[in-house]
């Protein structure tokens, strides 16, 4: 258990004491897993809902706008209904991070249940087993083929990256100092941002990078 809260602690932010009291009132729906309660932008621990642009696939091969649906389906569920949430840290955006509860319902086993959301492993195993029933039972976003929203956002980010000299090869610095770079379609390369302020920057060719003392990627 003190592992655990050491973990949300480090990976969401300030101590949980720093984040608040119990918080209630009326709850606004921002996106599939951000709601204001009683004024307080709050983030829904342990899961993870699609990015308000994040589409989806049918079996059919029709793709579908399943971000804004998903807002939609947990405004319509919750939307307006008094909420009472417990902080537990406040996350690098400035959004406190909590368990909410309306009528005795755990508003993010809820929307992981009916599909609408997926367990949000990387800070809590709490809502596994409602992913997987909701899986098996293809409901919600389960019906479709559906990335997920963590991957989304990497892609998204690496398409939105801007590189001033318009080459896509990335020369990363890693936290060891190794001089590593990373090519369109490898393993790291989404993930991977440029900070020029830590020495990194773009090439236009394997051979600059290589030149230049960077190493190729494993993977």
């Amino acid at each position: 258990m003190i592992y655990l809260l050491l973990l949300v602690v480090l990976c969401w932010g300030p101590s949980l004491s720093e984040a608040g009291e119990t918080l209630s009132g009326p709850l606004r729906v921002i996106d599939g897993d951000t709601v204001d309660v009683g004024g307080t932008r709050i983030r829904l621990f342990g899961i993870d809902a699609p990015e308000a642009d994040q589409q989806c696939t049918t079996a059919q091969g029709t793709r579908w706008r399943c971000g804004a649906w998903v807002t939609s389906e947990v405004e319509r569920v919750f939307g307006g209904r008094t909420a009472t949430c417990e902080p537990l840290a406040v996350d690098r955006y400035g959004r406190t991070v909590a368990r909410c509860h309306i009528q005795g319902q755990d508003i993010a086993d809820v929307l992981v249940s009916a599909g609408l959301a997926f367990a949000y492993q990387r800070y809590s195993q709490d809502y596994v087993l409602a992913e997987k029933g909701a899986a098996v039972q293809a409901l919600g976003l389960r019906a479709s083929r559906v990335q997920a929203p963590s991957h989304f956002r990497e892609t998204r980010a690496a398409r939105r990256e801007p590189s001033e000299t318009g080459c896509d090869i990335k020369g990363n610095v890693a936290s060891s100092g190794a001089l590593i770079y990373h090519s369109p379609g490898q393993h790291f390369y989404a993930r991977t941002h440029i900070h020029v302020g830590k020495g990194e920057r773009w090439f236009c060719s394997a051979e600059a990078a290589s030149k230049a003392g960077w190493r190729r990627s494993k993977r």
